[in-house]
């Protein structure tokens, strides 16, 4: 049977050699992007072809934009699934109900379009496979989505009235080699552009830029399809194509990113060029640049925008680069496709390392076990050398390009290896990444997602299992610490495994932005939200950003971890070490500062800020030593903390002057003792009992009110949080899912018993058990209330009973406020911290409104702990009466404008309203967070093991004002 051209395993026909992409030539261009006429048809075969015919009216047809999906433009909805295929695996077979848009556009040549030379047609990314008719006549057909293909038209095109018809199927041969983790949205959302190409105009060129680090020389050489000639002028290039030219230059590096402007000449046309010199090799089992080992500090970046999916917009990939660079990111690898090339300019102007992958996955196959996986059968191999040749073609004139990617989770086969050959004979000047085999018998690293803690040691110790050449090779995890919902934790772990181990050469956090849709019911949606047979649920926002790129406390932690200064500190001789962790640049554009911070409550200066005087040519991996001045007087009395931080001194592409790219916090002197409030006398009226400004219920012991203010729950032992998305876990990690777990044990449900109530002369002494139903666990619990008149003392002890097989979530009471007291003021950590993301948290003194504390993740879940906190005010407005809470120890604060049982309820941000509550809580313990949604889970020294706690609370009002 002949298969029709979408199901065929071809890459397509009539189509163009692919070449490199470039902008910006002499030679004219006229943009088909806009609004196309449109029409779906429910299958492949439900309509002829006739619309392709010359004069067909199409006045009746919608419209729609181009770049665009048609599924996101009211035509269709779109399908989330991460690895499973949405329709019958049978390849290279798709199912009859196959959405098919037809597109028409209708367009005229300028005035001044040359009528000499030929014209291509370039279209930059079709989903997932096209025919092409131009005025009538037949073009081709193309497969390879995020790929270009281009077209011979010159001799079809008329003055006016041209008609450009494409057919788009969504589902082809092509989807089983497109099975990315992500939405599958059809349509043409890539640039549609028409190009002159006038007589001995370039087709493809090819620069070598190479940086010889010993003698600070770079050689170039440009070859071109088209003889002509290289001129650089700032460095007084003018050779002709093909010759090699040696003079000093400065090196392109991310950190770096110099560039050189040249233009190649030839007869037809001129061509800029975008040159910068490096030099990338494998050299004694390690990945470098221009002679240096490099570190990645990177993120995997599927192209996404909230709006129109993977047709974005110059501005935001902008903004994406430039984010990625304010937060310390220095490498991203192109998760699972090349993006749109502009995004590559962009790399290459503002500075990052980039592993481009080939559009390639197979993953739905792991549930054949591999059965009939294309790239280990034969006849797909020209399509799989196709996708590997637009790749390397288009994107090889980038120097921020160091490694090529075979393709991400395809499994292995005869179809990979020949993609490898042929990319090392293509560009022998870079290196080769692939994951998905465990012999890197085609690669030059060994490359792993997900590996935990214990194992990544193992393997920057050289004592990994596996074949002895692997050992050799260096190490980089393509993935880890997967950023869905709140975390991803265990990030600063990583990273001193990446600074102690050579062969660690550092990883890629999956993913940069959660890819939610913009809904009208939902805020954004998440598979399942468009009545999706098969889906993966909120599996597709696991990123570092928001979908509109506002960073989440995940991309800040990163930040930090990854800073590339160190400070360390020591307070007996007051002398602070500055360590550069920079690969290759010196810290000439950063300037130094120091502040220190004394919890004062009088007026007594409280923080006070100098310059930290770094020298500016400190080089990588250099130190110097600095002596502070003295902490200011006050310091004697007060618990005092040292500040550093590195600050851009002067205004760059990618952020603006005074930009913090590191920091520090040191403690120089101790908390004072937190004063025990005792010595007041209970007086009991009725029902009522006073203990200094609390109210209780003498009958449960439960605390009513905090002076004037009258509490809506009253201060309760808590052991439950909204699990989060690393809490749940993994499917495939059954046995240690604490959420489920948790919500087994019954935890999201505890029951209160009194067991005693003790009225003596100076305390309240209530003795609870808090239990699950159902089982034969608890947490007895005592509650010991003094005062000394003014402030409210409480000191709970908590001893577990039973035999505890779980961590707990938290360990901690929680109380409820007036919904007026929305104005929180601490003194502790600024931002969301948990045990295993805290190292972003800056101590200070902090004023927020309780609804902006919480972190809108797209599922709703635990969020918004503030750590290391000394003591927290909730006020009625900024300087309003409130209650005052201090810690013994110090506590993790959270206030919410709604409980945790409506947190746990809600399946998007819409579903979480305001009460008439500010739930406030005030936790002794918070079990982390880990990375369990994909990788590994909570370390141990991070886990909240149910064991005997003490910890007190002192509470008071706030006055107004102060």
């Amino acid at each position: 049977m002949e298969l029709p051209y979408h199901e065929d395993v071809s890459p397509g026909t009539g189509g163009l050699p692919p070449r490199a992409w470039y902008a910006g030539s002499d030679a004219a261009v006229l943009s088909l992007n806009g609004s196309w006429r449109f029409r779906l048809s429910p299958g492949a075969a439900d309509e002829d072809e006739s619309f392709a015919a010359d004069g067909f009216d199409a006045a009746a047809w919608d419209e729609v934009v181009v770049p665009g999906h048609w599924v996101l433009q009211g035509h269709g909805s779109p399908i989330y699934t991460n690895q499973m295929y949405p329709f019958p695996v049978d390849p290279p077979r798709v199912p009859t109900e196959n959405p098919t848009g037809d597109h028409l556009r209708g367009f005229d040549l300028p005035e001044d379009w040359p009528a000499d030379g030929e014209v291509t047609l370039r279209f930059d990314g079709v989903d997932s496979c096209a025919r092409v008719w131009l005025n009538g006549s037949l073009l081709g057909d193309f497969k390879g989505s995020r790929l270009p293909h281009e077209f011979a038209v010159g001799a079809l095109l008329r003055p006016r009235d041209n008609v450009l018809a494409v057919r788009v199927h969504q589902w082809s041969s092509g989807s089983y080699l497109e099975d990315q983790d992500q939405w599958w949205l059809p349509g043409v959302f890539r640039d549609v552009t028409l190009l002159h190409r006038p007589e001995g105009a370039v087709r493809d060129h090819f620069t070598h830029a190479s940086y010889d680090h010993r003698d600070g020389t770079g050689t170039l050489r440009v070859e071109s399809d088209v003889p002509g000639r290289v001129t650089v002028p700032e460095l007084g290039v003018d050779v002709a194509t093909g010759e090699s030219v040696t003079v000093a230059v400065e090196p392109w590096s991310a950190e770096r990113p110099r560039l050189y402007d040249g233009v190649l000449t030839t007869p037809g046309e001129r061509v800029p060029l975008r040159i910068g010199f490096r030099t990338v090799a494998l050299r004694d089992g390690l990945i470098t640049v221009n002679g240096r080992p490099v570190l990645f500090r990177g993120v995997n970046r599927h192209e996404f925008h909230p709006e129109t999916g993977r047709a974005v917009d110059l501005d935001t990939m902008r903004a994406d680069v430039r984010l990625m660079k304010q937060h310390n990111i220095n490498a991203v690898r192109t998760a699972h496709y090349p993006p749109h090339p502009a995004f590559l300019d962009l790399c290459d102007e503002l500075g990052l390392w980039v592993i481009d992958e080939c559009d390639l996955e197979t993953h739905g196959f792991t549930m054949r076990q591999w059965r009939g996986n294309p790239v280990d059968d034969e006849r797909w191999t020209p399509a799989l050398l196709d996708r590997a040749a637009r790749t390397v073609e288009r994107d090889k004139n980038h120097p921020s390009v160091v490694i090529w990617s075979l393709g991400n989770e395809c499994g292995t086969g005869r179809g990979l290896t020949a993609m490898a050959e042929w990319i090392r004979g293509r560009d022998p000047g870079r290196l080769l990444h692939y994951e998905g085999d465990p012999s890197c018998a085609d690669t030059d690293m060994y490359s792993r997602m997900y590996a935990d803690h214990a194992e990544v040691e193992r393997i920057g110790r050289r004592e990994d299992s596996g074949p002895g050449a692997r050992r050799e090779l260096p190490f980089i995890l393509c993935e880890y610490a997967h950023a869905m919902g709140n975390g991803p934790g265990g990030l600063s772990d990583y990273q001193r495994l990446f600074e102690t181990y050579e062969r660690l050469q550092g990883g890629f956090v999956w993913e940069w932005a959660d890819h939610g849709l913009k809904h009208p019911a939902f805020g954004y949606a998440y598979g399942g939200d468009f009545g999706e047979e098969l889906h993966d649920g909120n599996f597709v926002c696991d990123g570092l950003c928001f979908p509109d790129r506002r960073p989440s406390p995940g991309l800040i932690e990163y930040k930090r971890v990854i800073q590339p200064v160190r400070f360390a500190y020591d307070a007996d001789t007051g002398t602070v070490r500055v360590t550069n962790l920079y690969d290759f640049a010196d810290l000439a554009e950063l300037s130094f500062e120091w502040t220190y911070h004394c919890d004062r409550a009088d007026d007594e200066v409280r923080s006070v800020s100098g310059p930290l005087d770094v020298p500016p040519d400190l080089g990588p991996g250099e130190s110097v030593e600095l002596k502070l001045p003295d902490p200011p007087a006050a310091a004697r009395d007060a618990e005092t903390w040292l500040h550093l931080s590195a600050l851009v001194c002067e205004e760059t592409n990618w952020t603006a002057l005074d930009h913090a790219v590191a920091f520090a916090d040191f403690p120089v002197t101790a908390r004072p003792p937190v004063p025990v409030a005792t010595g007041e006398r209970p007086r009991r009226r009725g029902y009522d009992l006073t203990l200094g400004p609390g109210r209780f219920d003498v009958r449960t012991g439960e605390l009513r009110g905090i002076g004037d203010v009258t509490l809506t729950s009253p201060p309760r032992l808590d052991v439950w949080r909204a699990p989060t998305d690393n809490d749940d876990g993994a499917p495939w990690q059954p046995d240690t899912r604490y959420g489920p777990l948790w919500r087994t044990l019954g935890l999201h449900r505890v029951q209160h018993r009194l067991d005693d109530l003790d009225v003596t002369r100076d305390a309240l002494t209530v003795r609870t058990r808090v239990a699950p139903a159902a089982r034969d666990l608890a947490l007895r619990t005592v509650y010991r209330w003094t005062s000394d008149g003014t402030a409210l003392r409480l000191t709970v002890s908590v001893t577990p009973e039973g035999d505890w097989e779980v961590p707990l979530p938290r360990l901690g009471v929680r109380l409820g406020l007036p919904s007026g007291y929305g104005s929180a003021r601490w003194f502790g950590g600024d931002g969301e911290a948990y045990p295993d993301t805290r190292a972003a948290s800056r101590l200070g003194w902090w004023v927020s409104p309780v609804e902006r504390m919480q972190t809108p993740y797209l599922r709703p879940q635990e969020n918004g702990a503030r750590a290391d906190v000394r003591w927290a005010e909730l006020r009625t407005g900024f300087d309003g009466p409130g209650v005052r809470i201090v810690g013994d120890p110090a506590f993790w604060f959270t206030a919410r404008p709604w409980s945790t049982e409506e947190l746990d309820a809600a399946a998007h941000r819409t579903d979480l309203v305001p009460g008439d509550t500010v739930w406030v809580h005030l936790d002794h313990g918070q079990r982390g967070i880990g990375s369990q949604s994909c990788g590994p889970g909570v370390l141990p020294q991070y886990e909240l093991r149910p064991a005997f706690a003490e910890f007190a609370l002192t509470f008071s009002a706030a006055e107004p004002g102060r």
